[in-house]
């Protein structure tokens, strides 16, 4: 289910190699751990079929660095290559059965001033070890108010694709997992590279925040940080995605009374 590996530095000019991204090379000679930890994921191929027990599941989300409270509605700020935009995403009290498991429906929708430009319905269980697991989403993009492509869409148990971990339940340096899977359309892989970092944000300023370096296997332009605070979860973001220099912060947690 997760990978622990002892890392070394062989690895790293030729991750360097092959990895595009500008920053890639940069960050991983300070990270020479995480080069090891992508390239053994990536090259090895392994087979990927986690285990997938729905009476060890509940589609309650406590993970001090993952909560999902049904009610709760995070707002985030944030730009795209400079340009302004917000998103929100909203924990609903909404549930649906994929792989058997009861999994909580979470939907964000991304915009920039009033213009809609994404659309995501994601969804979540836990184990009974307290990981938090991704059992897949439905995303649309849009222009105009029309759907430009459903591309990344994907739900465990359909077409080969299984559930990945969104976050650990004892989160550790050096742990590789993957968050996704539907082989060819998302393979999104995240090691976690600290954890008691601080971190501020429109919404405050956190501390024992866990962070981790998030690549797509399928796309090699891709790196990006993400933080996690205990006791509110994501909070917010940097990094390349889809050839664009993404920023998210977050800025307000809403709780219904």
């Amino acid at each position: 289910m997760t990978n622990k590996l002892i890392f070394t530095i062989a690895a790293l000019g030729a991750f360097a190699n092959a990895w595009t991204s500008p920053c890639a090379a940069e960050f991983v000679t300070a990270h020479p751990s995480v080069s090891t930890q992508i390239l053994k994921v990536s090259a090895a191929n392994e087979p990927y079929n986690p285990v997938i027990d729905p009476a060890k599941f509940s589609e309650k989300i406590t993970n001090p660095y993952f909560p999902l409270v049904p009610g709760t509605t995070f707002i985030f700020a944030g730009t795209r290559d400079g340009v302004a935009r917000q998103a929100e995403m909203v924990v609903t009290n909404e549930t649906k059965t994929i792989m058997g498991v009861k999994c909580v429906v979470v939907r964000d929708v991304s915009s920039s001033k009033t213009q809609v430009l994404e659309k995501t319905t994601d969804w979540y269980a836990q184990d009974a070890d307290g990981n938090v697991w991704y059992f897949g989403e439905d995303t649309a993009e849009y222009n105009n108010g029309k759907v430009t492509t459903t591309a990344g869409t994907w739900m465990a148990g359909v077409d080969g694709a299984v559930p990945g971990i969104i976050m650990m339940a004892k989160p550790a340096i050096g742990t590789g997992y993957r968050q996704e899977f539907r082989p060819g359309v998302a393979e999104d892989f995240a090691t976690i590279i600290e954890l008691n970092s601080k971190a501020e944000m429109p919404a405050g300023k956190y501390d024992n925040v866990v962070v981790t370096l998030d690549i797509d296997l399928l796309d090699k332009t891709k790196l990006e940080h993400k933080s996690f605070a205990p006791g509110v979860g994501f909070i917010g973001s940097e990094g390349m995605v889809n050839g664009h220099h993404d920023v998210t912060q977050l800025a307000s947690v809403l709780k219904s009374k």
